[in-house]
Formats: C-alpha cells, structure tokens, sequence
C-alpha cells in the first residue's frame, strides 16, 4: 500500500472479529514498529506481545478499572502490542514509545490489519498488578506503559476519516 495512502486512510477500530492475526504479518508489524525513530538513537521503547486470551481478557479488565468502564476496552481485539517507554535511558523516552505505536498502526493498517491505541497504559502499569505482568515479561522495572496497541481484523464498515478542522494549520511564513 503506499504510504500516503496509508496515513490518510487508517482509523481506529473499535469492534473486532475473534480472529488471530497470523505470526507471519504480525512480525512484519512489529518490525514497522521497531524501526520507528528515537531520541538519540537510544531505541528506548520495549513491545510486549500479548495473544493469551485469558491475559488479553485480564489487562482488558484492568484498564476498565483504572476508569471504572462498564464495557470491554480492548473492543474484543484478540492481541495487544502493550509499549513501554523507559524513563531511565532518556527523559524523552515516551515521544519514542509514542512513535513506535504510531509506526505499529500504519504498519498495520497496510498488511490489512485494524487497530487502536488504547491509553491508560501508565496508570495500569503503575499498579502492583501491572507490575506483577512487567516481572513476569522481563519488562525492566523502571519502563512505563504508555499505550496499548489492540489489534484484529475489523467485524463490521471500517471507519471513515472525519472532516479536519480548517485551523489546524497554520502557516507561519
């Protein structure tokens, strides 16, 4: 797909089949994502896999509570790329976390893949709970979540771009 294409035409989706993306166009994806620029070159961001559908199904449950949602957040995607931004290799490491979602998407969105970036990353994280799922992944005690990136095929119409406000731009010359 070309890239122009792909920016312009990629959305959130917010109700999924029950269907696994295969492991072949999910590490495609996840290449797209670790080739996403940093802040010094540090490569400071971390992806966490998640396709357990007992542990989607938890994490789901715990980024309800940090907003006590009545309803599934993670909209019955059946994975997440969970990305964590480390404080501790630079102060800008979230801008790098936030890039790699950003490339996770598009990249996505290109090999026919839907997804959405669901926040409260941090908040859940910060819980023993979240931090209980970090050890377990070897995910460095000093990162942070910044966001969820739930993936699947879209079950329904894809979602088409709203209208951009007229003053978004502006020219400064």
């Amino acid at each position: 797909m070309d890239a122009l294409e792909c920016l312009m035409k990629r959305r959130s989706v917010r109700k999924y089949k029950p269907d696994m993306v295969d492991e072949e166009t999910i590490k495609k994806i996840l290449a797209c994502g670790s080739m996403a620029p940093s802040g010094k070159g540090t490569q400071s961001a971390t992806m966490v896999v998640v396709r357990d559908p007992e542990t989607i199904a938890d994490l789901s449950r715990m980024n309800a509570a940090v907003k006590n949602f009545n309803y599934d957040p993670f909209f019955g995607a059946p994975m997440a790329v969970i990305v964590f931004s480390n404080p501790a290799v630079w102060p800008g490491t979230d801008w790098d976390a936030a890039l790699m979602m950003g490339n996770l998407m598009n990249a996505a969105y290109a090999e026919g893949v839907s997804t959405c970036w669901i926040n409260r990353g941090k908040q859940m994280f910060a819980t023993e709970e979240g931090k209980a799922y970090m050890a377990k992944w070897g995910v460095p005690d000093t990162c942070e979540g910044v966001g969820i990136c739930i993936m699947g095929y879209c079950d329904g119409e894809y979602p088409t771009p709203k209208a951009r406000r007229e003053d978004m731009i502006i020219w400064a010359d």
